[in-house]
């Protein structure tokens, strides 16, 4: 486990996949996706950050997740089916309106797939396919299983299944799978397209000179194929519900806290079991990405337990957890893997006593510097080189809608930092971003096209019109690649040469 901050001063860009152009009802992994890299690389970034990549639930929202290990089927590209020989260009057409036509043309790839390994067993595809199915076997068959069985009973939460099912007795759920063979197999292959395609795209971006850098939520939606599959991990009771549930008291992002729902750890079966469970979900990201941010790091020193029947998150209390225990056993088990902690929110001392012992970068907002506090350590003069600086992120405001939202006290005491520049903003706090003294600086793609407030991707705490944003291509101005470049090479941030990500697969220790 390494820290992110390396000596190298680099800039990077946030943008989640979803948010690409193209002919579908989201982006996706396909040609645009390259465009994309292509111009991010031209302008000398080298670092892609993107939100968690699991299937969503239908509100879309990458931190409440169908699992912690598989894509989300909304990513995949079908022209790339239609190349394999899966599907014909009509049927890939058809695909696009939404996400059951897109369900409905991966079944029919599947189909053709499936043909295909009966009639050609020892092809290549085939034998990936194979392999696939080995290196996932920890979590692949779970998750099949449960969305099969969720999909046959109306898409019921599993809660409310009948009690074989729900408590995972072997004898009942193997005779159910065996009824449900074919959708189960289509699970299967969704997976592997998936996963075939995001090793396509991140092997372009490696030659292109760009880090993946994703995301670890901390928590687990209940409806998932992860806590169906582990409860024992949770604090459920016997019916399955939540003893005790997530979220954070009152901070920046919301006066009323944020009641987030999900179950929260049995950290004592955790520690008991060598924290074996959270150790899959870091051999996953360093299976996809170069980087890693843990979400809401500070739940790894102490978390905000609510009682499960709360009103608001303001009835709950801090529960200290295992962290250094994890991580201890992360770095462990992945030496080579670099990771970033999410220090926002309510950060107290021993947070940031554990983040530093384990040499991990925090995050520092410049939309949040400018309180009036003069030792705000989100002020670029307190920065430090080890951190990572962005101008915002998903859960803020574009920096051109946050800028227009400020009470004039505010806005002067931007300019009055800044010296009253010229430069009008997003541009006048990328440059800050950039000219920081953080060797990473990463601004949001919405900023880089100064974009307001309309484009914003998420605002905590509500649950509408949220993570549908996207962009067009007429939307980048002329020129864009160059002005990014030329500011990188002001803030002695020009690439030295190509970076190489390291092989895909488990990192052992010593290795």
């Amino acid at each position: 486990m390494n820290s992110a901050g390396v000596p190298q001063r680099r800039g990077g860009v946030l943008l989640h996949p979803t948010s690409l152009p193209g002919p579908g009802y989201c982006g996706d992994f396909g040609a645009d996706a390259r465009r994309f890299v292509d111009l991010v690389a031209d302008a000398g970034l080298r670092i892609w950050q993107v939100l968690p990549l699991g299937p969503t639930h239908p509100d879309g929202c990458p931190y409440q997740s169908f699992s912690v290990h598989a894509g989300s089927p909304d990513l995949i590209n079908l022209h790339w089916l239609v190349e394999q020989g899966w599907l014909t260009p009509e049927q890939a057409q058809g695909g696009l309106t939404d996400r059951y036509a897109k369900r409905q043309a991966l079944d029919q790839a599947s189909r053709a797939f499936f043909r295909q390994l009966e009639s050609s067993p020892h092809s290549p595809m085939v034998a990936a396919y194979l392999q696939f199915l080995e290196i996932a076997d920890f979590w692949l068959e779970d998750y099949a299983r449960f969305h099969a069985f969720r999909n046959s009973l109306q898409q019921r939460p599993w809660t409310t299944w009948p009690e074989g099912l729900r408590k995972r007795d072997p004898a009942v759920c193997d005779a159910t799978a065996a009824t449900l063979a074919p959708q189960i197999s289509d699970l299967r292959f969704r997976q592997f397209v998936f996963d075939c395609q995001w090793r396509e795209l991140r092997d372009y971006a490696t030659e292109r000179g760009l880090l993946l850098f994703g995301d670890i939520p901390i928590y687990v939606h209940l409806e998932s194929a992860d806590v169906w599959a582990h409860q024992p991990m949770f604090d459920l009771d016997d019916s399955g519900l939540p003893n005790t549930v997530t979220g954070v008291p009152p901070d920046y992002f919301s006066a009323e806290g944020q009641l987030w729902g999900n179950p929260q750890y049995n950290w004592a079966l955790m520690r008991e079991t060598g924290f074996r469970w959270w150790l899959q979900r870091f051999d996953s990201a360093a299976k996809q990405f170069d980087i890693a941010r843990i979400d809401h790091f500070r739940a790894l020193q102490a978390y905000w337990e609510i009682p499960a029947n709360a009103v608001t998150a303001k009835e709950g209390h801090w529960v200290e957890a295992p962290g250094r225990e994890l991580l201890q056993a992360v770095r462990a088990n992945y030496p080579e893997l670099k990771l970033v902690a999410e220090n926002l929110g309510s950060i107290t001392a021993e947070v940031e006593a554990l983040r530093k012992e384990f040499k991990l970068p925090g995050m520092l907002i410049l939309q949040f510097a400018f309180d009036g506090n003069p030792e705000n350590p989100y002020l670029n003069h307190l920065h430090q080189s080890g951190d990572i600086v962005y101008t915002g992120t998903h859960d803020n405001d574009t920096t051109l809608g946050w800028f227009n939202s400020l009470d004039a006290a505010t806005r002067e005491r931007v300019y009055a930092y800044f010296g009253n520049p010229d430069e009008a903003m997003p541009w006048m706090l990328i440059r800050q971003a950039m000219s920081s003294r953080a060797n990473t600086a990463i601004i949001p793609w919405q900023d880089f096209l100064g974009l307001d407030g309309h484009h914003r991707m998420n605002t905590p705490g509500t649950t509408v019109g949220n993570w549908r944003w996207r962009f067009d291509w007429p939307q980048v101005p002329d020129g864009l690649a160059g002005q990014i470049s030329d500011l990188l090479l002001a803030c002695s941030r020009c690439p030295a040469g190509p970076l190489r990500a390291p092989a895909p697969g488990r990192l052992e220790a010593g290795t």
